[in-house]
């Protein structure tokens, strides 16, 4: 079966959700450390709804059809957290 990705990308999306799960800061050039991009109120709402995908009981919004993806879940879990307005950086594209 062909993949869909390659690999350097599924490591880098996976780098960063466990980053965000953890909590880590990734310092700067110069030694300092950056502020959070994800709050952990914001990691704890995609980690629920990876749970529910993971369980069968998470759907998507209109078709409410049930998800199967990751990539989807952690969307789906990134813009629940948006909107109880949590500290989520913007997505990309919209202004």
């Amino acid at each position: 079966m062909p993949r869909k990705y390659s690999k350097a990308s599924s490591r880098k999306v996976g780098r960063a959700l466990h980053e965000m799960k953890r909590g880590e800061l990734r310092s700067g050039g110069s030694g300092q450390q950056v502020k959070r991009k994800y709050s952990k109120k914001a990691s704890a709402t995609v980690e629920r709804a990876m749970k529910k995908r993971k369980a069968g009981t998470l759907k998507s919004g209109r078709s409410g059809r049930k998800v199967k993806s990751r990539k989807q879940a952690i969307a789906i879990g990134l813009s629940e957290a948006r909107r109880a307005g949590k500290k989520v950086p913007k997505k990309p594209g919209s202004s």
